[in-house]
């Protein structure tokens, strides 16, 4: 997942709330960090993601493949 798709991810799901959840919730899963401070030390974002997600009860069918732009047509 790069950080791109983080972002939209992040957007998608948690909307309004999407700045809150990055740059206040502390997730244990990262070392104790919020999501940018986590990133901004090098945890990849999947991983950040998937923490996110942990902490927040999203349901599997939204962790996967999420944020990704579908490939453009020919």
């Amino acid at each position: 997942m790069r950080r791109s798709e983080f972002d939209r991810a992040v957007a998608d799901e948690f909307q309004g709330r999407a700045t809150a959840v990055v740059t206040d919730l502390v997730l244990t899963q990262v070392g104790g960090r919020t999501a940018a401070e986590a990133i901004e030390a090098g945890v990849p974002p999947r991983e950040v993601w998937l923490a996110l997600c942990d902490e927040l009860d999203v349901p599997a069918e939204r962790r996967y493949g999420v944020g990704r732009i579908e490939p453009r047509r020919r």
